[in-house]
């Protein structure tokens, strides 16, 4: 029998860890309500913490993966569980919204930023040479999959013991990744005496130029920002982010209790979506080694913009509405991912594309945490989040026409960044 390339073992561990960070960034959807009824804060008030740690989260991505390539995932990756462990735990101390913003906000939002999606395009590239759409999409669906296993039981103990110790428990298991994420992370195959899973023997890894992260951030946004294809794919992914981590991510739950669900369920609703996302997602990455990454685009941003138009309706209390919301908006959550990666790398070539789709992350995060702070005022103006789900929905049908506008031909080559 063969042995087990180690490629997997890596990926395995990165799984784990975006898992990890994905539940972490998820906790604020069953805090807001606490942190109101605790503190009288308005619902204005925590959304903008909140949207302060979305933001970082995107707007990190292009120099973390500056940092990727300079200093390597192992040690990255290690420094990034500990100030999320540490933000995290700090925050059971808050009494004031400040201290809300500076470590939810800002620490938290810092080093989720860098345990981010950039980062899993960069193992894969660095050590997959087959499968790489089927890695990305397994890495992408990570963050779905972290809201299934934590969001319910997380739920159970804000209800049973409080708020604070459940932030304690996330902030235990993220300062458990450091450790993990040292001993059995390697930041290439040669650290293994092993070549990238299926390269020919005779073809050299792809590497990409080691510069200072910060230049190469601002360099690379310099070329991409006059070309077409990155305002669409930014554009786009910045109605995705919208849609999903800002709006969904962060305010059904607290819309579902508004209309009298108790938090463990409505939690657990969003866990059963994360169910359908894992599938979705892990199946875009297959189908985006397979057909035009437009159409699937399409197909992706339309169902998303039909599902939340229909979300207002699916509140009623008699029938399935709920249900059938969470299957149809989850199988696409955010399985946009992986076809967006092949459009930026078919655009931009595979040495500077790691970065550009650093920066097409960030307009992503943009999107949700400007969503995840309208949204809480559209709330507290309305009393409903019924108009932010409309308008989320709209954007998301105009995004599915206008991705038909990125490419017109398909990349055979591959389709993850080709980062060092």
């Amino acid at each position: 029998m063969k042995r087990l390339h180690y490629a997997w073992v890596v990926l395995g561990v990165t799984f784990v860890c975006l898992l990890i960070t994905a539940a972490t960034r998820a906790t604020p959807s069953i805090l807001i309500v606490p942190l109101q009824e605790e503190f009288g804060w308005s619902r204005t008030t925590i959304s903008f913490a909140i949207s302060v740690n979305i933001l970082l989260y995107g707007l990190i991505g292009p120099f973390a993966a500056g940092f990727i390539n300079r200093y390597g995932p192992r040690r990255v990756m290690t420094a990034a569980a500990i100030l999320i462990g540490l933000g995290t735990l700090t925050t059971v101390t808050i009494k004031q919204p400040w201290q809300l913003f500076g470590l939810w906000g800002v620490l938290v939002g810092v080093g989720t930023g860098i345990m981010a999606i950039v980062l899993g395009a960069t193992v894969v590239q660095r050590w997959f040479h087959v499968h790489r759409g089927l890695a990305l999409g397994m890495l992408t669906a990570s963050t779905a999959t972290g809201q299934l296993i934590f969001l319910p039981l997380l739920a159970k103990i804000v209800v049973d013991h409080g708020w604070r110790a459940s932030v304690a428990l996330m902030a235990a298991i993220a300062l458990l990744m450091a450790p993990v994420a040292f001993i059995l992370m390697r930041d290439r195959p040669q650290d293994k005496g092993l070549r990238p899973l299926g390269l020919p023997v005779g073809e050299s890894p792809a590497v990409a130029a080691v510069e200072n992260p910060f230049v190469a951030a601002i360099s690379a946004l310099r070329v991409a920002s006059r070309r077409r294809e990155f305002w669409i794919l930014a554009g786009t992914f910045f109605v995705c982010g919208a849609s999903t981590n800002g709006l969904i991510g962060t305010h059904l739950v607290p819309a579902c209790m508004d209309h009298g669900m108790p938090e463990v369920q409505a939690a657990s609703l969003l866990a059963v979506m994360g169910i359908f996302d894992l599938i979705g997602t892990t199946g875009s990455g297959w189908l985006s080694d397979r057909f035009d990454n437009r159409v699937l685009l399409l197909v992706y941003y339309g169902l998303r913009g039909l599902s939340l138009l229909y979300l207002p309706y699916g509140f009623a209390p008699s029938g399935h509405g709920l249900s059938v919301f969470a299957v149809f908006y989850g199988l696409d959550w955010i399985a946009t991912v992986p076809p967006t990666v092949a459009l930026a790398r078919q655009a931009f070539g595979a040495e500077k594309v790691g970065v550009i789709f650093g920066w097409i992350v960030a307009a992503h995060q943009v999107g949700a945490a400007l969503a995840a702070g309208v949204a809480g005022i559209i709330r507290t103006r309305d009393g409903s989040y019924d108009h932010a789900f409309l308008i989320a929905g709209g954007l998301c049908l105009i995004s599915a026409c206008g991705v038909l506008f990125a490419g017109r031909r398909r990349d055979q080559s591959g389709l993850v960044p080709q980062m060092g």
